[in-house]
């Protein structure tokens, strides 16, 4: 059985792999050839534009139909721009600015990017409803905390990117946003009966269902009421029942990647988990970021394996490729010159600044960073103020270790304009702010998820929605720092 090359290509068929640098292996291409569905670049597969269009050319090469896919979201989570940051802002600012035909155009911006580069699909967008301010993994990629916003936001983005013929893929069903855990890390729960899930999280999936979305991925989240002790990525009840009966999607649905605890502890394992995915529902198995050929090979024995035990039927996976083999095939766009993404997506991000308090007589502060973490979705991208600030100091600090007294006396008698992201939930930030702020004129900019708190005695909030570099610009430029 296992030497069956019919089931071989079979399973390749479902199976969205990664490859490491800029240039692809010759092993990642002849995979193609095999029959390997795609697949998915990230920022170590990228330099600049030229070597993009080249990396996709040659993967073309191997097979002409093949599913080359980016997490491409805008705002924080960038891969074409991760050496400098996103030129637009993300889905926390559009959803504050509340424009429904700004996110389709800042959408449909990226999508013409993305096709002109010979890319297929974009993993985007985050369409979860954010009702959780300590969610540690969704935060600004969401459109907000309400449903509604939530939904039309979704869809305004699922139209803007498709138009481009590059397939948009909504995440993460039934919805990652109220969880304040990371599924890159463990699983987390979600204990709600299914009418919670209905009325708080499914708007906008329904909204990118009824928007002609291609592709839906699965969240690594336990939903109990449905999933058991399981993910939803290995749920029959969630995406077959509810996702495909209960709500009509028709398209290809994609897993999150299986090398994420959420699912590959929960399975034993990235081959286990990606038939556990295959029998629940799934059709396009993300395996993940490091992935190389013996990986692939191993997860694709796996497959072959369960279809000769009994585990997987054939069927379910000759229609989980079929599925796949349907996303759009590529089909090049117009490329959108810098200049117009750049005045885009800063003049989309200024519309999104909110400042609560007062920042006349703001002259030549010192601009103090908050040291904060990435998130594996993120990655490391360069964030906050330093790239737009001309003649004004800044300095980096570490909450919890940095002392309040030594950037009062490094300030002098200048005030402190203090950068953060996530500051409610960055342990020892709160502290910071409230010592400096007791003594000393302070502005705060909340380049995170805001959240309900606000510092006390702190002279202004000022909220961006995000860190991408279109959200450092217009922010810098609101606080009269950019000369």
């Amino acid at each position: 059985m296992g030497s069956d090359p019919g089931l071989r290509r079979l399973a390749l068929g479902t199976l969205l792999a990664a490859y490491p640098g800029p240039v692809p292996p010759d092993w990642a291409v002849d995979l193609l050839a095999e029959g390997l569905a795609g697949h998915t670049l990230f920022g170590t597969n990228i330099h600049d534009p030229a070597q993009v269009a080249a990396s996709t050319a040659a993967l073309r090469a191997g097979r002409p139909d093949v599913i080359l896919a980016i997490d491409e979201e805008g705002g924080d989570v960038t891969r074409l721009a991760h050496a400098t940051g996103s030129p637009y802002p993300g889905n926390a600012a559009l959803g504050a600015v509340d424009d429904p035909t700004l996110t389709r155009q800042v959408y449909a911006a990226i999508g013409a990017e993305l096709a002109a580069l010979g890319l297929t699909l974009d993993l985007a967008p985050t369409v979860d409803v954010n009702t959780a301010d300590e969610n540690p993994v969704i935060g600004t990629r969401s459109f907000g905390a309400d449903p509604a916003r939530v939904a039309r936001h979704s869809a305004a983005a699922v139209a803007g990117l498709q138009s481009t013929g590059v397939a948009a893929c909504a995440k993460h069903f039934p919805g990652h946003g109220a969880t304040v855990a990371d599924s890159h890390y463990e699983l987390p729960t979600v204990d709600v009966p299914p009418a919670v899930l209905r009325e708080r999280d499914l708007p906008p999936f329904a909204a990118v269902i009824d928007a002609g979305v291609r592709a839906i991925m699965t969240a690594h989240i336990r939903v109990p009421a449905l999933t058991g002790d399981g993910p939803a990525t290995f749920s029959r009840a969630v995406l077959v029942d509810l996702l495909r009966h209960e709500y009509g999607f028709t398209g290809a649905v994609i897993t999150d990647a299986l090398e994420m605890k959420g699912a590959a502890l929960a399975a034993g394992g990235t081959g286990p988990a990606a038939v556990r995915a295959l029998a629940a529902g799934a059709d396009l198995l993300c395996i993940g970021a490091k992935v190389d050929a013996g990986l692939v090979e191993l997860v694709v024995t796996e497959i072959v394996g369960a279809l000769g035990d009994g585990r997987l039927d054939r069927a379910r996976v000759e229609q989980a490729a079929g599925r796949a083999a349907e996303l759009p095939s590529h089909r090049p766009g117009p490329a959108v010159p810098a200049a117009t993404a750049d005045g885009l997506g800063y003049a989309a991000a200024l519309r999104a600044v909110r400042v609560e308090g007062d920042l006349t007589g703001l002259v030549r502060p010192l601009v103090v960073q908050v040291h904060a973490t990435s998130t594996i979705a993120e990655g490391r991208v360069p964030w906050g103020l330093g790239p737009h600030l001309r003649g004004v100091e800044e300095v980096r600090a570490v909450a919890g270790e940095t002392a309040p007294d030594e950037l009062r006396r490094r300030a002098g008698d200048r005030p402190i304009v203090l950068v953060g992201r996530h500051l409610h939930r960055l342990p020892g930030a709160r502290d910071l702010v409230t010592a400096l702020a007791a003594a000393h004129p302070v502005i705060v900019v909340e380049m995170g998820w805001p959240g309900d708190w606000r510092p006390a005695g702190a002279r202004a909030f000022v909220s961006t929605y995000g860190a991408s570099h279109a959200n450092g610009h217009a922010a810098a430029e609101v606080l009269g720092l950019t000369g």
